[in-house]
């Protein structure tokens, strides 16, 4: 009892209670690490003086065009040194942060632009015309467009739109930022198609950006100085958070436009890459490069893998060529990482083959996380024994605030005190989870989401179809490709190359199918189509 019962004078006051908010580890930088090298982007070396001042000068030429605390910025931009500003410059002026993805087709853009209500849309000149015409299909209150040239990748400026630049060039190196009064301000805004066929907007607060960016250190074993490649797309849950990271330890952003071995290779061999996350076909594609794009490097280079449960051959493969892989999971909705493979030492004498099964698992909560369960149909804890199956359901301070305009969704996914994740798995006596199966209308091919449903709705549309399904197909390469099954109309004819390519002019590359198999489809008593038959005939495909 005694003191504790008398707590006057003990509030939270502005000396000891500050919004947490990755901000402040760009403005710490400035200080601690001005002249230490800070963002690279081929010809582009900013020290940190100078990203903190391209920061805010964005922040102030937003303020300029008219943007306001809470107003949305989108970004249509690949892995450039612009999008990592932009990840500092847009909320430094009370902005929320929209990076929208690059493989997108225009009527998505459009609807994700009109939902989240974005003032002004940056965009690389190479998706330009794609961004035109989504923000010509809004009706009311479209985005002014800033066109971001990169004339070395080929990709000049059109003159039709104001200019990265030109926005620059409006604010000022010493542009005041506006930091969040509360850490639940939304900080981004990042839109995932989910289960069904429009994106959800799911939306980031400071406090759980800043708590990834320290348990990443912390998971990651992470000393002063790493040199990170943004190998993960920044439209995809911010990078995992990494870009935010940096600064912390006075590391180097350094930005890869185009994914490719030769480039992962280059960049490690010339700029003395630490640290790196990616899909599995990421770490395929440098287990099974050509000789020619190899390059020798003499440093251990740390990985993190996700998006798709990695072969074991895969993990293997990268560990011989001087890689140490650690495998993470999570979710746009939490995110990023959020679970990590934590090794145990008491593994290191096992069989090669068991060591790369065990890596392959999706392991346990991560520091800043609460423990994450799998949990059965009435949200109790499943047997700990490897085999029996439930939904991995989290529980945080990294989990986002909830969908954007869609109080349904969220109240579906924040059920019972826990975020729903979707994805099946067993948990093993270790604690350890591992996924058994995906959330079955949900094909990740290359680390990106795609929606059956979007893609059924597609196939729909053309006259020769009565019925289709669409499910996922093992792929050495991408993980998984979608498969279609089509019963086609009475008197129609299949043709597979026909269905695909009219896929592929109405919605973005990858989503398109891989195979297109005729046949009648499947269905139970009520007509309902038994996919579960059809994934295991893609199977043998």
């Amino acid at each position: 009892m005694g003191w504790m019962q008398d707590e006057t004078g003990l509030e939270s006051r502005a000396a000891n209670h500050v919004a947490l908010t990755p901000l402040s580890h760009l403005a710490r930088a400035a200080q601690v690490f001005p002249r230490r090298e800070a963002l690279v982007d081929r010809d582009i070396r900013l020290s940190y003086a100078d990203y903190h001042a391209a920061a805010s000068r964005l922040a102030g030429g937003l303020v300029a065009e008219g943007v306001a605390s809470g107003d949305v910025v989108a970004t249509i931009l690949p892995n450039v040194a612009a999008q990592a500003i932009a990840h500092f410059g847009v909320p430094a002026c009370g902005a929320v942060l929209n990076t929208i993805n690059t493989r997108l087709d225009a009527d998505t853009v459009s609807y994700i632009l009109s939902h989240g209500g974005a003032r002004i849309v940056l965009v690389d000149s190479q998706f330009l015309q794609m961004c035109e015409d989504a923000v010509g299909r809004i009706d009311d209150k479209a985005p002014m467009i800033v066109e971001v040239p990169d004339p070395a990748a080929g990709f000049p400026a059109s003159g039709r739109h104001p200019t990265w630049d030109d926005l620059l060039a409006k604010g000022s190196p010493d542009f005041q930022w506006v930091m969040p009064q509360d850490e639940w301000e939304s900080l981004a805004l990042n839109y995932t198609s989910g289960t069904t066929g429009r994106p959800k907007g799911v939306v980031y607060h400071h406090r759980g950006a800043y708590l990834m960016t320290m348990g990443t250190v912390i998971s990651w074993r992470m000393v002063l100085y790493p040199r990170h490649l943004t190998i993960v797309p920044l439209f995809h849950c911010n990078g995992w958070n990494h870009t935010w990271m940096m600064p912390v330890l006075g590391g180097c952003t350094i930005c890869c436009r185009d994914i490719s071995a030769a480039a992962i290779y280059n960049a490690i061999a010339d700029e003395r890459v630490t640290h790196f996350g990616g899909a599995p076909i990421v770490l395929n594609s440098l287990v099974n490069a050509p000789d020619e794009e190899r390059r020798e490097f003499d440093h251990t280079v740390e990985v993190f893998t996700a998006g798709a449960p990695p072969a074991p051959a895969t993990l293997a493969g990268m560990e011989k060529i001087g890689f140490n892989v650690t495998h993470v999971y999570g979710l746009t909705e939490t995110y990023g990482h959020v679970t990590e493979c934590l090794w145990d030492s008491a593994w290191d004498d096992a069989p090669s083959d068991e060591i790369a099964a065990r890596k392959a698992r999706q392991g346990v909560a991560m520091p800043m996380m609460e423990p994450i369960a799998v949990l059965d149909d009435q949200d109790s804890q499943v047997p700990l024994d490897g085999k029996t199956q439930g939904e991995i359901a989290i529980r945080g301070n990294c989990v986002m605030k909830g969908y954007y305009r869609d109080p349904d969704a969220t109240a579906e996914a924040f059920a019972g005190g826990w975020f729903h994740s979707g994805d099946i798995a067993v948990q093993h006596p270790d604690g350890y989870i591992q996924i058994a199966d995906r959330a079955k209308d949900i094909i990740i091919s290359g680390g990106e989401n795609i929606s059956s449903v979007e893609v059924e709705g597609c196939l729909m549309g053309h006259p020769a179809v009565s019925l289709c399904a669409v499910v996922a197909k093992p792929d050495d390469k991408w993980g998984e490709v979608p498969c279609a099954f089509v019963e086609l109309k009475k008197g129609a004819t299949g043709d597979e190359a026909d269905l695909i390519g009219y896929v592929r002019e109405r919605l973005a590359g990858f989503k398109t199918p891989k195979k297109v198999v005729f046949q009648e489809l499947p269905k139970t008593s009520t007509g309902k189509i038994q996919k579960y038959e059809l994934r295991d005939v893609a199977k043998t495909l």
